[in-house]
C-alpha cells in the first residue's frame, strides 16, 4: 500500500515526456497547416489541462484551422490558458476582450489580461506586447486603469491539474 503513490508519481514522470512529445507534435502539425491533425494531437491535451494546448486551440478555433470558426470556443480555451498563468492565452484573451470577440467589450478585463502577458512575455514579444497594453490603457480613465490594475495585482493563476 506505500508504494501506490509512489507508481503514481513515477507512472506520471515516465509519461511526462510523451506528453511534451505529443504537444511539439501537434505545434508542429499546425505550422506544416496539418490543422485537423493538429486538432487530433492537442485537443486531448488541452481537455487534460494543458494550457499551452489550449493557448494553441485558442488560435486554432479564432482562425477556424480544422474546426468551424467560432470566436466563444476561442475565448473559453484561451480564458482556460490564461487562468493557468499561460501569457499567450492572457494576451489573446485580452485581444477578445479589447474588441470584443467572443466576449463582452471590456477595456478594464482587456488591459488586466494584457498586464498580465506582459509581465510573463519573453523579451521579443513583450516589446511589442506592451504597446499594444498601452494603447488599451489609453482608453481608459485614470481611475479606470487604477481597477485593472489593481485587478492584474490581486489576480493568481490556478492550475486545473
Amino acid at each position: 500500500m506505500r508504494f501506490a503513490p509512489c507508481a503514481l508519481v513515477l507512472a506520471l514522470v515516465a509519461a511526462w515526456p510523451a506528453i511534451a512529445a505529443s504537444y511539439r507534435e501537434g505545434a508542429y502539425a499546425l505550422s506544416r497547416y496539418e490543422d485537423a491533425r493538429a486538432v487530433r494531437i492537442l485537443g486531448p491535451l488541452a481537455e487534460r489541462g494543458d494550457p499551452r494546448a489550449q493557448a494553441i486551440l485558442g488560435f486554432i478555433y479564432a482562425n477556424g484551422r480544422g474546426v468551424p470558426q467560432n470566436q466563444v470556443e476561442a475565448a473559453i480555451w484561451y480564458r482556460r490558458a490564461a487562468d493557468q498563468g499561460n501569457p499567450t492565452g492572457q494576451y489573446m484573451l485580452g485581444l477578445l476582450y479589447d474588441k470584443g470577440m467572443g466576449v463582452p467589450q471590456n477595456d478594464i478585463e482587456a488591459y488586466k489580461w494584457l498586464d498580465l502577458a506582459v509581465a510573463g512575455a519573453n523579451p521579443r514579444e513583450r516589446i511589442y506586447w506592451v504597446r499594444i497594453r498601452d494603447a488599451v490603457a489609453s482608453k481608459l480613465t485614470r481611475l479606470q486603469l487604477a481597477d485593472a490594475q489593481w485587478l492584474a495585482l490581486r489576480w493568481s493563476p490556478v492550475r486545473e491539474r
